[in-house]
């Protein structure tokens, strides 16, 4: 999802940071390790683009986050973890083989690899490997759930053709187009590739394993505020983003945790607001407590927060923070009305899209329960795309074309320069235009 293809004649591309030079190799999206990985052999290319692609599902384009999402759905389950890591392989070796990039009608040559090698083609092979295997009621070691991988690459360049005219990216809209077409299409009857499937008097909800990945929207007569566990209250915020690949085991979650905070402090922050943010939209819809709990009503609101609250919008976690307590910071730092205007109106944006995702998530779960499909990732894709393709003349609000998208800390130097350049050159237009008038 993070297009760190940034042509290298724009502005400089590494922010200044105080931690030392050791750390910052590992920390964000490890282009000094994208540039050595490009001197070898393709078999370590593949290897530095699967372990990206894992990673990318959470917006994060770093070998060593992917590396620690991978040891966290192994803890949950091996097989999963297994068919996600053959799903990102086969999704990103088809797109080799069919000479895909991230731009439709551009000629393949080597330097275009670099979309498919930063794992744009992968994150979501990672997603369908992984809940296939989670939905079969076949059993572990089912190696025909791998097939529906292939298609990936077809479906996300037909995807990229039509949402590049608005210069949108596709998210997880393969994923769930794919999951949707093989669910409907197989059932729990089929004798190849049967679905976990129960059925109940209100809806229609896939299990897989332990874990439900669906939102019931019925409150249970016994479910109540006063009832409410605050511990597993405040443990769900975590295991919210685990719900992003499907897990709920607490360590799995807190391994995701600790991939985001090793490329992006930023991404971490806005995935557990995120998360909490879909939390308080289910108590506030009267959903079970159990699948609160479970942190199901968290996962999309955190990966929409993660998109607007720095990835595609020029956020950063500092700007984040200061909205949030922005009635405070005058006792801090000495800010104008209009930069805390801004900061304000930054702060109310990301809420708002995580809490609208929410109650996009309760209404896709109404809606698909009818035909017994899950919600999946549609809540996140459907308002995370509203809200990119909403138009404002507020310079605080600023959608990052997608060749300068990054990390938000990247975003927060790039923007910074950009700035800096444009005062720079009006500032120089100025004085040309007074030597010809005093001329």
């Amino acid at each position: 999802m993070l297009t760190s293809t940034r042509p290298r004649n724009q502005l400089s591309a590494e922010p200044s940071g105080r931690c030392p030079r050791a750390v910052r190799f590992f920390t964000g999206d490890m282009r000094q390790c994208g540039q050595w990985v490009k001197r070898q052999v393709l078999i370590i290319q593949l290897l530095d683009g699967i372990l990206r692609g894992t990673a990318q599902v959470m917006f994060v384009s770093n070998p060593v986050s992917g590396l620690f999402i991978l040891t966290g759905l192994f803890l949950q389950n091996p097989w999963w973890a297994l068919n996600s890591l053959l799903g990102t392989f086969v999704s990103t070796v088809s797109a080799l083989l069919l000479r895909q990039n991230s731009h439709v009608g551009f000629m393949f040559t080597p330097h275009l690899r670099e979309a498919i090698f930063a794992g744009l083609h992968g994150y979501n092979g990672t997603l369908v490997g992984m809940l296939m295997a989670a939905f079969s009621s076949k059993g572990n070691w089912y190696w025909w759930l791998l097939f529906p991988n292939v298609f990936i690459p077809v479906v996300s360049s037909a995807l990229s053709s039509i949402l590049s005219k608005w210069d949108l990216p596709i998210f997880t809209l393969p994923f769930n187009i794919l999951i949707y077409l093989h669910i409907a299409a197989t059932g729990a009857t089929h004798p190849y590739f049967p679905e976990a499937c129960t059925k109940s008097h209100y809806i229609h909800t896939f299990e897989f394993s332990q874990v439900k990945i669906q939102p019931k929207v019925h409150l249970h007569h016994s479910d109540s505020l006063a009832n409410l566990s605050i511990p597993q209250l405040f443990l769900s915020v975590p295991v919210g983003v685990g719900q992003v690949f499907g897990c709920d085991s607490p360590w799995t979650s807190c391994l995701v945790l600790l991939a985001l905070l090793l490329c992006s402090p930023a991404i971490c922050l806005h995935a557990l607001l995120g998360s909490a943010a879909g939390l308080c939209s289910g108590l506030a819809l009267a959903a079970p407590h159990e699948e609160v709990y479970s942190g199901l009503w968290g996962y999309n609101s955190a990966l929409s927060c993660i998109a607007i609250g720095g990835v595609f919008y020029g956020l950063t976690w500092q700007t984040h923070i200061l909205s949030l307590i922005c009635g405070k910071t005058e006792n801090y730092v000495c800010y104008s009305s209009s930069e805390v205007e801004n900061r304000i109106i930054k702060g109310v944006l990301m809420s708002f899209s995580a809490l609208f995702c929410a109650y996009v998530t309760s209404a896709t779960s109404k809606l698909m329960s009818v035909l017994a499909l899950p919600a999946c990732t549609w809540p996140f894709c459907l308002s995370t795309l509203i809200f990119l393709l909403l138009s404002s003349e507020n310079p605080a609000i600023c959608r990052l074309p997608l060749s300068a998208v990054s990390y938000p800390e990247q975003n927060r130097h790039y923007l910074r320069q950009l700035r800096m350049s444009e005062k720079a050159l009006s500032s120089c237009k100025g004085e040309r235009t007074q030597e010809r008038m005093e001329g």
